[in-house]
Formats: C-alpha cells, structure tokens, sequence
C-alpha cells in the first residue's frame, strides 16, 4: 500500500513537509527517515530528535474501577501509582507469557491512559474488565491524541524556552502534567517518559494543533541540533538501549517477561491479583530457559533477523534485533535470546551468515548507557 492508502497521524503533513519517506506499520503510514538515519540517530545521541509516535494505542480508562483493571492487566504494580505518575510493564496471559508490554497514566481516582502497540490490546483488556466484573469503560483516544517523542541530551535546552506552565528542569523521571501546559502556545500533556534510551519527553496534543506543534518544537530545536527522525534510526537506537518491539523481541503468548528481561517490573507479591501471576511466579522459581542478551558479532555484515546462535555446533539461540551500530562506530550488534548458563559478558558463540557462521561474543545488556542513567539525568 502507499502512504497516502494507510491511516495518518495529525503529523502527516508536517513530517511530509520535512523531507519523510514512509513506512506501513499496523496500517499506518510511519515515517522511516527524513533522509539519514545515522544521522538522526547521532542527533538523538549527541543533541536531540523529534519523533512522531501517534501510532501507538492510547485506550482511555474511565469508572470506577479503571485503576484495578490496569492493575489486574499489567503484572507492574499499577494500583500504587500517584496521579501525575506513569509506569512500564507486561501483560500477561494465564500462562505467564507476554500479549504486550505498555505503560499506564494515573490522571485521578477513575481515570487512567494506557497506551500499548495493537489494536488487539482493547480487546484483551475488555475481557479482563468482563471476568471480574470492573466497572470500567474503555475508549479508543489514538486518533484524537497524537504525540510527539523530544528525546536528546539538548530536550531540556529546547523545551524550556516554549513551555509555559511547568518546569520541564524540574519534572521527575517517569511523571507528566495533564493541565495547564503550552509548549509553543499548544495545549499539551507534558510526560518525561519516552524510548530511546536518552533524557527526554513525550508531548500529547489535540489533532487539529499537531503541524503547530510540530513547527515549535522544530524551530526550536534547530539551534541545538534537532532532527526529525524515522523508524530506521528508532530501531537502531533501540538496540544499542536494550527496548523491545513486539513481534520482534517477544512473541505474543510465546516469551515469558523473564527471558526479555522484564524482571524488574513483575510484581510477584503486590497486593492486587493479575493475570499470570501464578504462572509467573512458577518460571520464576524454575528460571526461564533463555535470556536476552547483547551481541557483538565480527566483521561488517548484518545477520539476518532470525538467525541462529549456536555453540560448537550445537543451537544455543536466536538473533532478535541485528543491526550495524552508529555509536559504536558501525559495529555489527544484535540483541539475541541465548540459553542462560551463556548469558554473560565474554562468552563465546558463532551466528549463521550465508553459507557459514561468524564470532560473536556476548556484551553487556544493553550495550549503551548500561545503567540507563541517561533517561534519569
């Protein structure tokens, strides 16, 4: 299908205007660059990007019981969160294995955003409200509520000028204001969140103020570097920093949240009941046959998605996410699911290429920023 056949964001135009060439992602048309990706992702890296991310599903969660169906989805504990707070997590089917992954804004007692990547997801989260009786109504906000990813080491710097109503110096990791924000004299929520593995926010607005917020926050930026960037530059940005795409890093009803590293958040003892959890807690205690790791693989050609790892002959994994690397001066790298007694630093294994296999040695996870202290600082 061409761009014009698929669905648009209110950043269609805009992104057209900038120089966009696209891709179909869920039916939507995505942009997959503006003309360099190593470029733009050296901009995300060492100055700051623009990025429209509307595609993704934005289910409105409104009644009394919205925060307990968020928290019966997701195996993070959502029931805790403060409003103006936002959390990251799995949800998990009866067995334990991810459907998705996505994250949940608290706005007050009866009313939370949550934003995963399918249309598919609303469905799943319906079932849940029906089997327990939550009285809760969700509703579709995705077409009416695009936003925009201002991700960089520079975000502070662009942002500050044009935001009124809030202190973007001062708003804590993983926290976002709803009310009373202008960025560029655009109504916005203003959420310090994001994914690219940098210091950086997501900006929310009404449809019909997305080319206006596009060009302030554009202009902007120019001083200090920005660029718009596309799909090409998020997926290698992504795999320097550890992130996951569905149907790419995990498989839905497939991967347990243990194997692509979730651990950190799945609540095993929360005080509220989820899907999975007894399951979950089950592959806890047994440990989870193969993790996700880092590879650095030798020579200068890319593996194919899918590749096998293997050890002495022997399959020990699979290459999920490969791609050469603009940080690490185009090293070829791969997030890859080994068997877990090989998940560490140093170790060695071999990746199918062509006709034979190639060195690859197993890195930290994620390879860049592996303390991901650069999205806290």
């Amino acid at each position: 299908m061409s761009a014009e056949q698929l669905k648009h964001s209110a950043f269609y135009d805009a992104q057209l205007e900038s120089g966009a060439s696209w891709t179909d992602w869920e039916g939507w048309a995505w942009a997959a660059d503006f003309g360099d990706a190593v470029a733009e992702h050296t901009a995300t890296r060492t100055a700051c990007n623009l990025w429209d991310e509307s595609p993704l599903r934005k289910w409105d969660l409104r009644g009394r019981d919205a925060l307990a169906l968020a928290d019966a989805a997701f195996a993070n504990d959502m029931a805790s969160l403060e409003v103006g707070q936002v959390r990251y997590g799995p949800l998990c089917d009866e067995h334990g294995k991810m459907v998705m992954d996505g994250t949940v804004f608290r706005l007050d007692d009866e009313h939370c955003l949550s934003i995963t990547s399918y249309d598919s997801d609303r469905e799943w989260l319906q079932g849940i409200a029906d089997e327990r009786g939550l009285e809760v109504e969700i509703t579709d906000r995705t077409p009416e509520m695009p936003h925009l990813q201002v991700q960089g080491p520079k975000a502070r710097e662009v942002l500050a000028p044009i935001t009124e109503g809030a202190d973007v110096n001062a708003l804590r990791y993983f926290r976002f204001i709803a009310d009373g924000v202008r960025v560029g004299g655009v109504p916005v929520w203003l959420s310090r969140t994001g994914y690219s593995g940098e210091l950086g926010f997501e900006l929310y607005c009404a449809a019909e103020d997305a080319g206006r917020l596009w060009s302030a926050v554009l202009d902007a930026g120019r001083a200090h570097g920005m660029r718009p960037i596309g799909l090409s530059a998020i997926e290698t940005l992504r795999i320097e920093s550890g992130l996951l795409f569905p149907d790419i890093d995990y498989f839905p009803h497939q991967t347990d949240p243990f194997e692509v590293r979730l651990d950190k958040v799945v609540k095993l003892d929360k005080p509220g009941d989820f899907r999975g959890r007894e399951a979950l807690r089950e592959i806890s205690r047994a440990g989870t046959a193969r993790l996700l790791c880092t590879l650095r693989i030798a020579g200068t050609e890319v593996p194919e998605y899918g590749a096998a790892v293997t050890r002495d002959g022997r399959e020990v994994g699979v290459v999920r996410s490969p791609c050469q690397s603009p940080t690490f001066e185009m090293a070829v790298i791969a997030m890859a699911a080994i068997d877990r007694e090989l998940a560490h630093d140093g170790e060695q294994v071999e990746v199918a290429l062509g006709d034979g296999t190639v060195t690859a040695t197993v890195a930290p996870f994620p390879l860049y920023d592996t303390d991901k202290r650069h999205p806290r600082s």
